[in-house]
């Protein structure tokens, strides 16, 4: 496929087509694909809740992963109620063990991580989290993401609205494509 002026352009969440991972990317080239699967979150000033979540992991054959999570608050027998949480962004891996994250929420607010990979392991924490003046007060975030058993697992603690890192959400994701 190839854009009006005849550049070629694609961006896969699978291996098997589109252009060769960067090399840089090897450490996160587990993460790589479509992961689906339900979750639970929670905070102090908020009720519990579950939901279902679909996350995109692609790249284009340069030096970064185009990364997308979308989820929807669901009922009890998994049914979804409404739109949850979205966010977009960029991993980037500078060193073999290093990672680098941007994500942008449209709720007003980004947050720039750092962390470290430790084979299937990803652990990162807010080095910079920046917001409109309409967003909720997010002051901190600390992930730490997992491949166990073939799926996708994360774990996300948050410090908002004066609370410090509290646990809020968890997930296992299963692979769907790629």
């Amino acid at each position: 496929m190839s854009d009006p002026a005849g550049y070629p352009y694609e961006e896969t969440h699978d291996l098997r087509t589109g252009p060769n991972l960067h090399e840089s990317l090897l450490g996160l080239l587990p993460y790589i694909g479509v992961w689906r699967g339900t979750g639970k979150g929670g905070y102090p000033d908020i009720d519990d809740f579950d939901y279902a979540q679909e996350v995109r992991f692609s790249h284009d054959g340069r030096p970064f992963l185009a990364y997308e999570a979308r989820s929807w608050i669901i009922d009890a027998e998994g049914r979804p109620i409404r739109p949850g949480a979205r966010e977009v962004g960029w991993w980037r891996q500078p060193t073999e063990d290093t990672v680098e994250v941007l994500l942008t929420h449209p709720t007003g607010f980004v947050e720039v991580y750092v962390g470290e990979i430790d084979g299937l392991k990803v652990e990162l924490s807010t080095d910079a989290v920046v917001r409109t003046a309409t967003a909720k007060e997010v002051s901190a975030n600390h992930r730490l993401y997992g491949i166990v058993e073939g799926d996708l697992l994360y774990a996300v603690d948050m410090a908002a609205t004066g609370h410090d890192l509290t646990p809020h959400l968890s997930a296992r994701l299963k692979r769907i494509a790629g």
